[in-house]
């Protein structure tokens, strides 16, 4: 239908928004068609988004000897890979590398220089393959010595100036190798197929502490006022879990087998809140069986961490929004810890079996807490994850992205971070539910996840291997017969909310429901106070304000602004509550908000919370100049994997709708408007 423009204001609002819109309208049109056209050959077999062949030969072990240069923001050294040959005739090795210089690669038993080229056949935008010319090798096994360094571009690696940091006083660095990062810090075979196990040297100045995802060993002086950590792990794990930080950091003790570790403006926050850890350890051992890794220990990072946590061996990786102060945001490290059985000892094959790492975490995460807090906890956060999966799904398909709203996506020829979302997580938590629920309930359902994760521990698998070992499980006739009734097209494969009644047990927010329905049922004489909220857990306050939020008719400014000075929500300290609050105060458009969501957005990285917060703004016409501003203002202080999803070129997750409205507030036509950004760290 061709709208009939009834006054010269809106014929000049859409000449304004055609203007500024047509110079993207062609780039916009080309990235849709190559991101939705079908893609070609694979770039090995085994998985779309690595050159790697380890059907032919893996890396069992790695010798890593590197040196820190926090001036030219760049490692230096050599990788010592040790191969197992899967095939007798090897004679070309593929690796993958991203902006690596590479300098030479030795055999190490004859120290015989080997020819080598960089390519990329595939011409994907998230790495290349190093081709390494092999001589005869009599044998299974052989090591390659390779001497290079990484770009100060890497993207597995983020340099940090003083000024930059808590303490204001040594520099700092921190890596994010998931999902296959970890091409741009080492050559390696860059898939979770992969696992092996590894050693390292690392040289840095005298005044950083040096950390990896492994266990800690010797410190020994080095050269020119340098100190040479040592680290070893014997457990095999994939590419992506091997993690570096180097800063000014101190530890405390906060159980019999962790430590909590941050600038030391920090450390004590962070040890009380996660005080608790060791009983989660337990709890999760007596689900899970026992936890094999010895050390666990908690790094509390900088504030541009993009994601809540990262379950690298040894050493979780946490972001400091969980440092609420009442230790109400620690479901986080239920979620890492068990990540130490369904993520790091049974992994997925490739990133498009994500979910089973992380549908199987969230699932165990909130068995941890059920166990600690009881039924009625979990329920409340599993009806919690159920809401934000359908709004993701929302999102995703009106962003013309529905093919990651599937469970087991294709992802040839994509980076994974171009598809991360709550759907591995949250669609893979309703899988299991849904499974348990209809195989007899948790008392049978945990005896089949621990025999899963002895039968597969150590190694990679896929869905189809999850899915045989199900079937073979639960085999007699009445199971069989359940499970045969399955959707698993529509589960696996199928686009959109899964076929799952989620019905949970809300009792337990009750108090904050009624509140909720008093506020948008209220009159401005009914009397609110404080009290209302005081005995409420902070989950609990949450959920009273995710209601108000989804309230409809929505709630009005007036009654949000009679929030604040009721309960003072611009002042709290929990992030997640934050986080609501101000996507309330977007939904109504109080233009007093603006500088406290800005506030938010530039005081941490977290993408759960930057990236929709920036989205909802720039629906809104006063906080679109000022959200394009800031993001502009401080996208060098923003992790690289944050930042590229506004890029044109190769990411464009994160579009700017511009919805016009008239004087009416009727709503004009939406022009789909990306913005291209360069992308380094």
């Amino acid at each position: 239908m061709v709208p009939h423009w009834r006054s010269r204001h809106q014929a000049s609002l859409l000449l304004g928004c055609v203007t500024v819109v047509l110079p993207f309208l062609a780039s916009f049109c080309l990235y849709r068609f190559l991101k939705m056209a079908p893609h070609g050959d694979r770039m090995s077999p085994s998985d779309p988004t690595s050159y790697s062949e380890p059907d032919k030969c893996v890396i069992k072990h790695l010798d890593w000897n590197v040196k820190l240069n926090f001036k030219t923001e760049t490692i230096n050294g050599v990788a010592s890979l040790q191969f197992e040959k899967k095939k007798d005739e090897l004679d070309l090795l593929l690796l993958d590398i991203r902006d690596l210089r590479i300098e030479s690669v030795k055999l190490q038993e004859n120290n015989q220089d080997l020819g080598f080229t960089i390519d990329n056949p595939a011409e994907v935008n998230f790495g290349s393959r190093l081709c390494v010319q092999l001589p005869i090798i009599q044998g299974k096994s052989f090591t390659l010595d390779i001497k290079y360094s990484t770009s100060p571009n890497s993207t597995a690696l983020c340099w940090m100036t003083p000024e930059q940091t808590a303490g204001k006083r040594q520099p700092y660095l921190y890596s994010q190798c998931q999902a296959i990062h970890a091409r741009s810090l080492y050559p390696c075979q860059d898939t979770p197929a992969v696992k092996f196990t590894y050693k390292a040297q690392v040289e840095a100045p005298s005044e950083i502490t040096v950390l990896m995802s492994a266990n800690r060993g010797q410190v020994t002086p080095g050269s020119m006022g340098h100190r040479i950590t040592s680290f070893s792990l014997d457990i095999p794990i994939p590419s992506y879990l091997l993690a570096i930080v180097a800063g000014d950091l101190e530890s405390r003790d906060i159980g019999p087998r962790s430590k909590v570790w941050s600038e030391r403006e920090l450390v004590d926050r962070a040890a009380y809140e996660f005080s608790e850890t060791e009983s989660m350890l337990q709890a999760a051992e007596d689900l899970m069986g026992p936890y094999v890794w010895g050390q666990y220990d908690l790094l509390v990072l900088p504030p541009s961490f993009p994601y809540g946590g990262m379950e690298n061996p040894c050493l979780t990786f946490v972001t400091p929004t969980l440092l609420a102060g009442d230790r109400s945001l620690v479901n986080v490290v239920a979620h890492e810890i068990s990540h130490s059985w369904t993520g790091n000892l049974v992994t997925n094959a490739n990133f498009e079996h994500f979910w089973l790492n992380e549908g199987h975490t969230v699932f165990f995460e909130r068995k941890i807490h059920g166990q600690l807090y009881g039924e009625a906890w979990k329920q409340l956060h599993a009806n919690k994850g159920w809401l934000e999966l359908r709004k993701t799904i929302e999102v995703l398909t009106e962003d013309g992205d529905a093919p990651y709203t599937r469970l087991v996506p294709d992802l040839n020829g994509v980076d994974p971070d171009e598809a991360f979302s709550k759907v591995p997580y949250e669609k893979g938590y309703a899988l299991l539910q849904h499974l348990e629920n209809l195989l007899g309930g948790p008392d049978i359902f945990n005896v089949f996840l621990r025999a899963y994760i002895e039968r597969f521990k150590y190694t990679s698998i896929s869905t189809e291997d999850w899915k045989k070992f199900l079937l073979g499980y639960f085999s007699s006739p009445e199971d069989q017969e359940i499970l045969a009734n399955v959707d698993w097209g529509r589960w696996l494969h199928g686009e959109g909310v899964p076929p799952f009644d989620a019905n949970y047990d809300l009792s337990l927010a009750q108090a904050s429901r009624d509140l909720s329905q008093r506020w948008i049922n209220a009159s401005n004489e009914e009397p609110f106070s404080p009290a209302d909220i005081q005995n409420m857990s902070s989950d609990l306050v949450n959920d009273f304000l995710s209601h108000l939020l989804q309230a409809q008719p929505l709630i009005s400014l007036s009654k949000v602004q009679r929030l604040e000075t009721i309960y003072h929500f611009h002042g709290v300290n929990n992030s997640e509550i934050r986080f609501t609050w101000l996507q309330l105060c977007i939904q109504v458009q109080w233009a007093d908000a603006i500088q406290h969501v800005l506030n938010f957005v530039n005081e941490q990285g977290r993408m759960k919370f930057v990236l929709p917060l920036y989205r909802s703004m720039s629906r809104w016409e006063e906080g679109r100049p000022r959200a394009l501003e800031n993001f502009a203002n401080h996208r060098t202080e923003m992790h690289s994997t944050t930042r590229k999803k506004w890029k044109i070129s190769s990411h464009l997750d994160v579009p700017f709708k511009f919805l016009s409205s008239n004087r009416n507030n009727q709503v004009l036509p939406c022009f789909n408007f990306y913005f291209i950004f360069e992308t380094h760290c």
